[in-house]
C-alpha cells in the first residue's frame, strides 16, 4: 500500500485518567451516555486531563469541480460551484450561519474549481487559490480524475493546509466541501475503500429523480470497472476515481491526525475522504469523530467500517461541513461536564443527607 505509516495512537494514560474522573462525578453511572465517551476522547487525544476547552474551532471548505458532473449525476448544473465560493467568502452560505452562532472560524480554499473567479480582491483570490491544482477534474467514468503527479500535489496541499490549521492554534479541525457531483466521486471512494458495488453506495445526492439516480449507478459501476484492480491502492484510487478537492481532504485528515488534532468529520464527503486516509495512514480513524449521519448510504457504509457512530441524525445532506459545525456544541458540552461536574467523593453530606450512591 502506498503512503506514510499510520499516525501515534491517542493517549491511552490520559484516556484511562478521564475514564475513572467520569466514573468520579456526582452523576449517576452512565448518566452522561455519549456526552461522557466524547469527554474521555477528547481527554485522550488532548492527552489534558481534564479535557482543554474548545476554544479554537477551525473548519476548512475544500472546493472543487466534477467532470462528471457533465454526465447527468447532479440535479444542479457545475455553475454553481464557483457562485457558492463567492457565497462562502461573503459569509452568507449555510455553514456561515452556522459556523457564526456556534464561533467556528471558516477558511474555503478553491483546489479544482472550474472558474476564474474574477473580480476578487486580490488578495483574497490570492489566498482562496494558494493550494490550487486544477481546474475541474476528469470525467472518472471515461478517464482518469488526475495525473499522478496532481494527486501527489492534492495530497501534499491537504498536509500543508492542516500545518496551517495547527500553526494558528486548532483545538478541533473540521472538514467541509463544495463541488457540483461531489457526492458520485465519494461513493466511489467508499466502493472503492470496501469493495461494494455501485447500488450499494449510490444515492441521490443534491436529490436527483429516479432517472437520474439510475443513471448515477451507471456511472459509478463504469467507473469502478475502468480503476479495476487499481483500487486497492489508496492513492491510486483517487487518481483514478477522486479529484483534488477530495484528495487534499485526505490529506488534510492524515497530517491532522499525525498532528494529535482531532477532527469532527461531516458528511459524505468527509467520510468518504477519512475512510481513504485510513487506508493510507491507518490509525487515523482513532483521531476523528463523526458529527451527523447523512442520508447517503454510502456514509453509513464506510462509518460503521470506520467504528464511528454520528452524533446527530437529522437528515443534513447540505454539504460545505454544516453537520459538523451543528455539532461542535456537542462537543463543548463534553467538555464542560468533565472539566466543571464536581467529585461524588468532594460531596460533603448536609446533616441528614443519605451519602449512599447518587441515583440508588
Amino acid at each position: 500500500m502506498t503512503g506514510p505509516t499510520g499516525p501515534a495512537a491517542p493517549s491511552a494514560a490520559a484516556r484511562a485518567a478521564a475514564a475513572e474522573r467520569l466514573a468520579g462525578l456526582a452523576t449517576p453511572a452512565g448518566a452522561l451516555g455519549r456526552l461522557g465517551e466524547l469527554g474521555v476522547w477528547l481527554a485522550a487525544a488532548q492527552d489534558c486531563v481534564p479535557p482543554r476547552p474548545l476554544e479554537r474551532v477551525r473548519l476548512v471548505v475544500l472546493a472543487g469541480d466534477h467532470g462528471v458532473a457533465g454526465h447527468g449525476v447532479s440535479a444542479y448544473p457545475p455553475a454553481i460551484t464557483g457562485a457558492m465560493v463567492r457565497t462562502f467568502l461573503a459569509g452568507r452560505a449555510g455553514v456561515s450561519a452556522l459556523a457564526a452562532a456556534h464561533g467556528v472560524h471558516v477558511r474555503v480554499l478553491d483546489l479544482g474549481v472550474d472558474d476564474d473567479l474574477d473580480g476578487l480582491a486580490p488578495e483574497v483570490h490570492a489566498a482562496l487559490t494558494a493550494h490550487k491544482v486544477r481546474r475541474g477534474s476528469g470525467a472518472l467514468h471515461l478517464e482518469d480524475a488526475l495525473t499522478p503527479e496532481q494527486t501527489r500535489a492534492a495530497l501534499e496541499a491537504g498536509r500543508a493546509v492542516a500545518r496551517e490549521e495547527v500553526a494558528a492554534g486548532a483545538d478541533l479541525l473540521l472538514t467541509g466541501d463544495m463541488g457540483i457531483g461531489n457526492t458520485t466521486p465519494a461513493a466511489c471512494l467508499v466502493a472503492a475503500g470496501l469493495g461494494l458495488g455501485a447500488d450499494e453506495v449510490t444515492g441521490r445526492g443534491t436529490g436527483v429523480d429516479d432517472a437520474g439516480l439510475a443513471r448515477k449507478r451507471e456511472v459509478v459501476a463504469q467507473a469502478l470497472a475502468r480503476a479495476g484492480d487499481r483500487v486497492a491502492d489508496p492513492v491510486e484510487t483517487l487518481t483514478a476515481l477522486g479529484s483534488a478537492d477530495l484528495a487534499a481532504t485526505v490529506g488534510l485528515l492524515t497530517e491532522a491526525a499525525r498532528s494529535g488534532v482531532p477532527v469532527l468529520l461531516d458528511g459524505l464527503m468527509s467520510v468518504a475522504c477519512a475512510l481513504t486516509a485510513e487506508r493510507l495512514a491507518p490509525g487515523s480513524a482513532a483521531w476523528f469523530v463523526a458529527a451527523h449521519r447523512s442520508p447517503e448510504p454510502a456514509q453509513s457504509l464506510a462509518l460503521a467500517h470506520l467504528g464511528l457512530e454520528p452524533l446527530l441524525d437529522l437528515g443534513l445532506r447540505l454539504g460545505e461541513g454544516s453537520g459538523a459545525v451543528a455539532a461542535v456544541p456537542v462537543l463543548r458540552s463534553a467538555v464542560a461536564l468533565l472539566r466543571d461536574v464536581a467529585q461524588l467523593a468532594d460531596l460533603v453530606p448536609a446533616p441528614g443527607l443519605d451519602p449512599g450512591p447518587l441515583g440508588a
